[in-house]
């Protein structure tokens, strides 16, 4: 049985860490997380945000991803969107997915991020209209 989604991957062009770090930990406040030593070698980081863990992996052959994405669920969009175009990053403000408010940028390397928020309390009206079951992320529980 499938339990959760445990990480999205990005890559990153080899020497990007630092950018990296400065964009996922100082602008966007998420808590960089150590690789295993192993996985260090390889260069790249990771990084989390209360359920949400991201890991940025060096590719040699890089290119951004600019249709595939992680869909970041914020609260308090409008200061998001305020503090990545404060620093130059795009933000592309998208009305089409009802219930919600979003836009899409990119991070320092050029991947597509995309932050949404709903906009009436309670669960997503995506998750109400899934058509499969949802799953506690913390206990693996199904409701």
């Amino acid at each position: 049985m499938l339990a959760a989604l445990d990480h999205v991957q990005l890559a990153a062009p080899p020497g990007s860490e630092d950018r990296l770090r400065a964009y996922y930990s100082g602008v966007l406040g998420m808590t960089e997380v150590p690789k295993p030593p192993v996985l260090a070698a390889r260069g790249g980081c990771w990084f989390e945000a209360g359920t949400v863990r991201l890991h940025l992996g060096i590719e040699e052959d890089f290119r951004p991803a600019r249709k595939a994405h992680p869909g970041l669920r914020v609260t308090g969009i409008a200061a998001y969107a305020a503090r990545l175009a404060a620093r130059g990053a795009p933000v592309a403000w998208d009305d089409t997915l009802p219930g919600h408010r979003r836009f899409y940028s990119e991070d320092p390397v050029g991947n597509r991020l995309e932050f949404l928020e709903p906009t009436a309390p309670g669960p997503s009206p995506l998750a109400a209209n899934a058509p499969h079951a949802s799953v506690d992320t913390t206990t693996g529980n199904q409701p």
